[in-house]
């Protein structure tokens, strides 16, 4: 196999580190608690690469986050594809962009997306509801999820717990189930594997032709052993790799070649050729 594909990396740079994760107090808060001051470093564009190549990482897909407060109401992240792509053109063998969603912004924002894709050449769209205040099932974002299928383009969605001080129910997987159900031509992902219910997001991936699972924000000697049972058999072909950098290193990729007793062909698949389908890569 060639190199891995990161279905979700958010930005890498010393500025953007400082701003999106230090200078944000309700991000600073999770890195503290989780102790993650040696991982969230901000890094040269030659000394990420460098890292993605010592993981035997080809690929990483970044999004334009949009991320509200749960609490003030006010945007903790608000990237603008413009500023991903700012990103990607400094590496575009490796880099591919993602586009963000606020579903308050209405058509504007679907708008935004089409643009994203169509003109900038972005592979799909992220998803973080929690600060929202919404359901994904939402009516707010059925805008959203048909523009999608009309693009071609499958949408990575946080599902399970919010790591943030933001209500974890307003992801629950299950609520895939209803976007699945009403648009069955929208590929859809459910990131961070649906933790704590991660059974739930493992029966939505199996029942549904256009649903997978994302392994990132996970390192995976936690994953959990359903979910590992998943994938070394009839889920081999509905999960995906990923980071979620900088909360996992992309050296996660070797231990998933190393220590999980993955075949080679399961290995290919979810390290590489399940994204590769789905994105368009």
């Amino acid at each position: 196999m060639t190199g891995a594909i990161d279905i979700l990396c958010y930005f890498f740079s010393h500025e953007a580190i400082q701003k999106y994760w230090y200078d944000c107090e309700e991000l600073y808060r999770v890195v503290l608690w989780w102790q993650m001051q040696d991982r969230v470093q901000g890094r040269s564009l030659d000394e990420f690469v460098a890292l993605l190549d010592e993981a035997g990482v080809e690929k990483v897909l970044i999004p334009a986050t949009k991320m509200m407060s749960y609490k003030t109401k006010k945007m903790l992240w608000d990237i603008s594809p413009d500023e991903v792509l700012a990103v990607v053109q400094s590496k575009p063998d490796r880099f591919v962009g993602m586009a963000g969603f606020n579903p308050y912004s209405g058509m504007a924002g679907v708008q935004e997306v089409e643009h994203a894709v169509r003109t900038l050449g972005f592979r799909g769209v992220h998803l973080h509801t929690y600060g929202f205040g919404l359901e994904l099932d939402h009516r707010k974002y059925y805008p959203l999820y048909a523009k999608c299928v009309e693009l071609g383009v499958p949408v990575v969605m946080q599902v399970g717990h919010s790591a943030e001080h933001m209500p974890s129910a307003l992801g629950r997987p299950i609520l895939v189930d209803t976007i699945a159900l009403d648009f069955p031509d929208l590929n859809i992902v459910g990131a961070h594997t649906g933790w704590p219910w991660t059974d739930e997001m493992i029966a939505l991936a199996w029942k549904h032709e256009n649903v997978y699972i994302g392994i990132d924000a996970h390192h995976p000697r936690y994953l959990d052993p359903s979910l590992l049972r998943f994938m070394k058999s009839r889920g081999r072909t509905k999960v995906l790799w990923g980071t979620n950098y900088p909360v996992v290193a992309h050296a996660s990729a070797n231990y998933m070649r190393e220590h999980l007793g993955l075949s080679p062909e399961v290995q290919d698949l979810i390290l590489r050729e399940n994204a590769r389908k789905l994105f368009g890569l």
